[in-house]
């Protein structure tokens, strides 16, 4: 594929995709204002930024946040937030298109169209001005070091905590106390748990119609406690292990199948979407629900209004032979990127933006917008949202998407959760440090996965998933299994995995 010259097909669709979209991005430049004294002051930067969101609405082009965040940065911020449904595929449109907007967030750091735009000169190479953002470098130097490509800074990490991520499942606490359970520790308690779910009435209502477990796609917490690993790759015995050929992958599938098989999650979960998952979960019937710390909120903030006992509790590890389990993240999701074709004044501006997102007082209007409009606070400083909040969509997964600060408790609070909450969440995110298990293939690269990587992982998706829902037997998943010990192209990218993590190391 040669420089900047994406396949015509892509780029024709892509640019369907947008016409629409970037309507809003691509007014004309204001002109310069004056000011009070009649001085000219300079116009401000237009700047169009891709992101998600996850609030039920995304805030306005009138919405207060934004127009304080353009009035203390002087820009016009034209923000075409994008659902998180299909996210991925609506960015590698706009990437293969070459119309993008200034400020572009890719959620996955190891898209293969992402890395060879960024090998053609896609998008700036950032190294030699970020010494000069002096808030965004109080991101965590691991952060920066895992987000470097070929040892270059061509992105903005979107920083998150380390813990209280997704990758566990979050119960209903109100439920297992009704049925006199215990909080699970381990798969069969996890097991036993929806058996009494599905069997026992714990929402009162005289019927068998509670759901057990909505999976919302992320079935691979099951893997990592039986293979204590964090993902694809574990560390073992100083090299890296692919644990698709792991015990605990093929047990972690009969142990689903079962779980398929019982009715204990939704038949059709496979197709199901990010915001369908949580549409179900806020019905009152799911009784255990994967999510972040804080994102459960957005469902129990739901279910309160009808049951004020409602109670949804993470998890704050789950346990095997292997030992403690629970998943850090690797400090950021998704990143940003500023396209080559922004001029280096403007590519310095948009970093000026960032590194103001980056800053307490950038990240206090991003994350809980104005004082005595969006939020009050009590005497010991908690900061209480009021329904304004809620009707402009402010919080740190809409603005706090965008204008992102490290803070540990992040994942621990949402807009509108009562102090208590809070603290009992911060209580969860320490208890999670202590089982931590990392991800040590963040950051690494094999070129021959860039290349096959998607294809590989999509059979590999596809049978699991067929395996779960009973299409196939586990027969299927270990013959493919053999297969991939036999494929010289796969094994090739186990060896260029363990070349890169044993660089590192050194």
């Amino acid at each position: 594929m040669k420089k900047m010259n994406m396949k015509k097909a892509a780029a024709a669709t892509a640019s369907a995709i947008l016409a629409t979209t970037m309507l809003s991005a691509c007014g004309s430049e204001p002109s310069a204002a004056k000011d009070g004294a009649g001085k000219t002051n300079e116009a401000p930067e237009s700047i169009s930024i891709i992101t998600e969101f996850n609030t039920p609405e995304a805030p306005g082009t009138d919405n207060p946040v934004l127009k304080e965040f353009e009035k203390r940065t002087n820009t016009k911020l034209n923000i075409m937030w994008t659902s998180p449904n299909s996210y991925n595929d609506k960015i590698n449109l706009v990437l293969a298109s070459g119309e993008m907007p200034d400020l572009v967030k890719v959620l996955d750091f190891n898209s293969s169209l992402m890395r060879q735009m960024i090998q053609q000169g896609a998008f700036w190479d950032l190294t030699p001005f970020l010494k000069d953002y002096p808030h965004l470098m109080e991101y965590p130097k691991s952060v920066w070091e895992k987000t470097k490509i070929d040892g270059k800074s061509y992105i903005i990490p979107s920083v998150r905590p380390l813990h209280g991520g997704p990758g566990l499942p979050i119960i209903r606490k109100d439920w297992l106390d009704k049925l006199n359970l215990k909080v699970p520790e381990t798969l069969d308690d996890m097991y036993n748990v929806m058996k009494a779910f599905a069997e026992q009435d714990p929402d009162g209502n005289g019927k068998k119609d509670t759901i057990p477990l909505v999976p919302r796609n992320d079935l691979g917490w099951v893997e990592g406690v039986l293979n204590h690993s964090n993902g694809k790759w574990k560390a073992q015995d100083g090299k890296l292990i692919d644990t698709t050929f792991e015990p605990g992958t093929r047990e972690a599938l009969l142990w689903l199948n079962k779980i398929y098989k019982e009715g204990f999650m939704p038949a059709d979960y496979a197709i199901m979407k990010e915001t369908q998952s949580e549409d179900l979960a806020k019905t009152g019937n799911a009784g255990i629900y994967p999510n972040t710390i804080e994102a459960i909120w957005r469902v129990q903030a739901e279910l309160i209004k009808t049951n004020p006992e409602a109670n949804f509790l993470p998890l704050s590890y789950l346990s095997s032979p292997a030992g403690k389990y629970a998943p850090s993240t690797p400090g950021f999701s998704g990143v940003y990127l500023i396209p080559k074709s922004v001029p280096e004044a403007k590519m310095k501006k948009i970093l000026s933006l960032m590194d103001y997102g980056a800053s307490e007082e950038g990240f206090l209007l991003a994350c809980y917008g104005l004082p005595d409009i969006h939020y009050t606070t009590d005497k010991d400083g908690f900061k209480i949202a009021t329904e304004q909040a809620f009707k402009d969509s402010v919080s740190q997964s809409s603005f706090g998407k965008i204008f992102e600060r490290f803070d540990k408790y992040l994942w621990a609070y949402r807009t509108g959760m009562p102090k208590e909450l809070f603290e009992r969440n911060k209580k969860i995110v320490d208890e999670r440090e202590t089982a931590s298990v990392d991800d040590p293939s963040v950051g690494l690269i094999s070129e021959t996965w860039l290349k096959a990587g998607p294809d590989y992982t999509k059979k590999m998706n596809d049978l699991k998933t067929k395996v779960i829902m009973g299409q196939e037997p586990i027969e299927a998943w270990d013959s493919y299994v053999a297969k991939l010990k036999a494929d010289a192209t796969y094994m090739k990218v186990i060896d260029e995995m363990n070349r890169a993590y044993q660089a590192v190391k050194k």
